[in-house]
């Protein structure tokens, strides 16, 4: 599968996920999640799943430090409801990335290992997404302000022809470029960037 190169480029993601280590799906239960995976989850790059992909690298390393995280040990709750917006797409990467899952996921064995209601929705918090370990109560708001990261200024008069099929192949695949550039430098330039990428300390 051809994508981007800068794909690769974007910080990978390394957790422990106890049930993969009971079910022997994964050496110790170690995980390592990168951007593609996030790609193939949503079926496109954007900056939406961008969003979704940094802010949980980043609020994981927040809560965790120098410690490895643990998928099925966080729970993620929005404050969109699941209909609104691009709510469903940041959630999907988050459960992606952390297992937590709403009424449909894994409910456990004998009472461990439950992924089940860690996903909430049209929560009461001040950013647009919490992020809470369940073994000790640490918790981080977050939001991505990609305002701060604009699209190039042709690239909505390409989307617009695109959309119309007037765009020939070479308007398309610069259009495309234009666009994964935007997600480019969301990541890889603005990746640290913390006025791109919102994360505070919930009280």
């Amino acid at each position: 599968m051809r994508h981007p190169e800068f794909f690769d480029s974007v910080p990978h993601i390394r957790l422990r996920d106890a049930l993969a280590a009971l079910l022997g799906a994964v050496d110790d239960g170690v995980i390592d999640y990168g951007y593609i995976d996030a790609v193939k989850l949503a079926g496109h790059s954007c900056p939406t799943v961008a969003s979704a992909y940094g802010l949980t690298r980043l609020a994981l390393r927040e809560l965790y430090g120098d410690e490895m995280a643990e998928r099925g040990g966080v729970r993620v709750a929005l404050g969109a409801g699941q209909g609104e917006g691009t709510a469903g797409v940041i959630a999907s990467v988050a459960t992606l990335l952390t297992g937590a899952a709403g009424d449909g996921g894994f409910k456990g064995l004998a009472g461990r290992y439950g992924r089940r209601q860690l996903l909430s929705f049209s929560q009461d918090i001040p950013l647009e997404i919490r992020y809470s370990r369940i073994d000790n109560g640490a918790a981080v708001d977050a939001a991505a302000d990609l305002g701060r990261v604009p699209a190039a200024p042709e690239a909505r008069t390409l989307l617009q022809l695109c959309l119309a099929g007037d765009a020939d192949r070479s308007q398309q695949r610069e259009f495309g470029r234009l666009w994964q550039d935007r997600v480019r430098r969301i990541l890889v330039d603005h990746g640290e960037d913390p006025e791109v990428f919102i994360l505070r300390r919930a009280s």
